[in-house]
């Protein structure tokens, strides 16, 4: 037994020599096991993992505590005598070198550095190791957070919008009928349906904005609706309500006045028709309603003559001037402009009067009308007297010279002698007039006198209007209508005139009816 124990200390001995003292075998070389079954593991330990630190000699068995030798082993326990009845206890882990001999020796051994355990730096960058994951953590937890919100959000948004379609909807609230009574609704110009709808609750047609807009976006008519005023009953159902104004037959109060027209009725002196006047027009477009309720002409006479100008809408521009006008039915002539108009006709007739009279005022100021003194050297409402002229004297191909006959003359104060200013005073009408009739004085005759009558003779259209404030340059003073045609000629010598004027009566354009 005790030659055993000895052949095993010396092959211990021997290998653990050649395990710390043999040279590094070649890369490829294979170890070599000799039947001793080591399971020593070592664990490498730091300078600063051991009070004091390491000997900076080099390495000498048994220089460092516990090297070779078990704590809890008596002294001499690798002596074989020890233990002469058993195998040699097995080593238990040893102590680690010293951080440089532990690398030395792994490089004799191996080949390889041996990795460097944590020092202090190693600590350092464990640290902000250890805080770049806490941080990647905080934002995966913030991200988890706000995805889980925004799902709670979207869940609750479908659930509403599905509960309304579903069954939470709720109409919106409308009239079941009957529908009382008219009421006047108006549609400006660039109303939306939206807009309409307001005007339609606001003036208690129906019982909702939104019960009508739903009916008006179903009903494809509505693309159609034109500007202007409409009677719908009152208390209509919304659908209702929509039909009415699309139908066309609700629409009130749009009066259309033809180039040329007067204020007052007028006779044509050959076939006694009567000529409505604009006070005519209007009257009959104010009646609405089943049984019609309509301003009346006699009205409509009486509130034009009113002295109060502002409440009839007279512009600025004109108010001096009509309150020199000798005859009051006649101040509002040629302030209401021609074409397609719109009013109120639940209004009273000094409303409707100054409704109309504002709007023609507006357009006439977009024409340029303030600015065109400058050009023909008359007041803006001088202007719109001149124009007047134009429209009962002149076809459209002609207005421009026409416009410069008048500036001419009234340069060198020579009376315009248009027929036009003798009819305007007179109940029969005609193209010719008179020696009596041409003789005859009134505010308006310009062969009985120089310069402009006293207000204008007629509504100008804006094509007179705009003639009027720039005329065709020129040096006419006189013109003359030589045919049914419409043929006029112009020229400045008054002898030619005459000539002209032989050739109109031969055509019989200038036969009096009278």
């Amino acid at each position: 037994m005790s030659e055993r124990w000895a052949r095993a200390e010396e092959r211990y001995r021997q290998k653990e020599a050649e395990r710390r003292y043999k040279r590094r075998a070649p890369a490829t070389a294979e170890p070599e096991w000799d039947g001793y079954d080591d399971e020593t593991r070592v664990i490498p330990r730091y300078d600063d993992q051991v009070p004091g630190g390491y000997p900076e000699e080099p390495y000498q068995a048994g220089a460092y505590p516990g090297d070779g030798v078990y704590p809890d082993d008596p002294p001499g326990h690798a002596d074989p005598e020890h233990y002469p009845d058993e195998e040699p206890p097995r080593r238990g882990p040893r102590r680690p070198r010293p951080a440089a001999e532990s690398g030395r020796r792994d490089d004799e051994e191996t080949g390889t550095r041996a990795r460097r355990g944590p020092g202090r730096s190693g600590r350092k960058s464990s640290r902000i190791a250890s805080r770049k994951a806490e941080e990647r953590k905080r934002r995966r937890r913030n991200f988890w957070l706000i995805g889980a919100l925004f799902a709670v959000l979207v869940v609750a948004a479908v659930g509403y919008v599905g509960s309304k379609l579903v069954g939470g909807y709720t109409p919106a609230e409308d009239f079941a009928g009957p529908a009382g009574d008219p009421v006047v609704v108006e549609v400006k110009p660039g109303d939306t349906a939206t807009q309409i709808a307001a005007s339609m609750y606001d003036r208690g047609v129906v019982a909702s904005s939104a019960a009508f807009y739903e009916a008006a976006v179903q009903n494809s008519a509505m693309s159609g609706v034109q500007p202007g005023f409409y009677a719908i009953p009152s208390r209509s159902p919304a659908e209702a309500a929509v039909a009415e104004l699309v139908g066309g037959e609700s629409r009130v109060g749009n009066v259309v006045i033809s180039e040329g027209r007067q204020l007052h009725d007028q006779h044509d002196v050959n076939t006694t028709a009567r000529k409505e006047g604009i006070y005519t027009k209007i009257a009959a477009a104010s009646c609405m309603g089943t049984t019609p309720k309509c301003v009346t002409y006699e009205q409509l006479d009486a509130a034009g003559a009113s002295a109060d100008l502002a409440a009839l809408g007279v512009p600025e521009w004109a108010r001096e001037a009509v309150r020199e006008v000798p005859d009051r039915q006649r101040q509002l002539e040629g302030l209401i402009m021609a074409g397609s108009l719109d009013f109120d006709p639940s209004g009273t007739p000094e409303q409707i009067l100054a409704q109309l009279v504002s709007t023609s005022a507006r357009s006439y100021e977009a024409s340029g009308l303030l600015q065109s003194g400058a050009t023909n050297q008359l007041t803006p409402y001088e202007t719109l007297i001149a124009a007047s002229l134009v429209e009962r004297e002149a076809l459209p191909q002609d207005m421009g010279k026409v416009a410069r006959v008048i500036v001419n003359r009234l340069k060198v104060d020579q009376p315009l002698q248009f027929d036009s200013t003798v009819n305007y005073a007179l109940d029969k009408t005609e193209v010719a007039t008179t020696d009596a009739d041409r003789a005859t004085k009134t505010p308006w005759n310009t062969y009985a006198m120089s310069g402009l009558p006293a207000t204008p003779i007629s509504s100008p259209s804006l094509e007179a209007l705009k003639a009027m404030e720039n005329p065709t340059p020129g040096v006419w003073l006189y013109f003359v209508t030589i045919d049914q045609k419409g043929t006029t000629l112009f020229t400045e010598s008054y002898a030619e005139h005459l000539r002209n004027i032989d050739r109109a009566l031969e055509s019989g354009i200038l036969d009096s009816g009278r």
